[in-house]
């Protein structure tokens, strides 16, 4: 892959909402909506995207392949628009082949999925950022160990992409504890203490990026950590972000979604 284009691709961090509500109007997403339909103001446009949805997980980092990936529904209970939502960006054999090709030059297990096509952590967002569907798009998976270390190597391996004008995006939530979510409207004190040390983690001018990579690696040891993840996989597309940035992040979002705090970060 060359790149033909001057500018440097980006990095960057979002809450994906709950399921497809985001697209269907919900309340509780009207600003994480206006964010993510804003957000190209704060990114040169790509050449292609590279997302890390929580929502694939392998036994190895596994990439899509395919030239024209099919959505997948992988939700349940919503009212029959959320199944027929619509997003024909191409996929990018090649750029699934340079993935792989990075990963494995780092020691990291990687493959193809030439079947598999986009779940809602990366169809619903890109809706909103890149409605016209024209630029091609690939997918990586978590992999299922949940190593947070593991895919801080994993976005490390991946940071040559800037070079080629690509946006790397995580696709998760800073907060994601089901349970949680919704109910009345007060304060939620641990939901506030994590998103403190987050924040912090990510974007301290005065810490270096090897500081903010240890700390990510050892994120459970934050604040009520398993409280706002007790499952991580929500939270690792933040840690091959931090790996692919290599830098200081920029918090670009800081808002109530479903009625708990989540944040988005930047790195370019």
């Amino acid at each position: 892959m060359k790149n033909t284009l001057t500018q440097k691709g980006a990095v960057v961090f979002i809450p994906h909402g709950g399921g497809p509500m985001p697209l269907l109007g919900d309340k509780s997403h009207e600003d994480l909506v206006t964010f993510l339909k804003n957000s190209k103001r704060l990114i040169n446009k790509p050449t292609a995207i590279l997302m890390i949805s929580a929502h694939w997980e392998e036994k190895v980092a596994t990439v899509t392949s395919n030239s024209a990936p099919e959505l997948i529904y992988d939700y349940f209970g919503f009212p029959e628009p959320a199944y027929q939502i619509k997003y024909p960006a191409p996929g990018y054999p090649e750029l699934a082949n340079r993935v792989v090709e990075l990963l494995q030059a780092q020691g990291i297990d990687a493959a193809l999925d030439p079947q598999r096509g986009f779940d809602h952590g990366m169809y619903v967002p890109l809706k909103l950022m890149y409605p016209e569907a024209d630029i091609p798009c690939v997918q990586l998976s978590l992999i299922d160990n949940l190593d947070a270390q593991t895919h801080i190597d994993i976005g490390k391996a991946l940071n040559a992409l800037l070079d080629d004008n690509i946006l790397i995006v995580g696709s998760g939530f800073s907060f994601h504890n089901m349970k949680e979510f919704g109910g009345a409207k007060q304060r939620d004190l641990k939901n506030e203490a994590f998103e403190t040390w987050l924040i912090d983690t990510c974007t301290n001018q005065t810490t270096t990026v090897e500081e903010k990579e240890r700390g990510l690696a050892q994120w459970y040891k934050a604040p009520y950590a398993r409280y706002c993840q007790p499952r991580e996989e929500h939270l690792l597309p933040l840690h091959v972000c931090m790996g692919a940035g290599s830098a200081t992040a920029q918090l670009v979002f800081e808002k109530d979604v479903i009625g708990k705090k989540t944040s988005a970060f930047l790195w370019q």
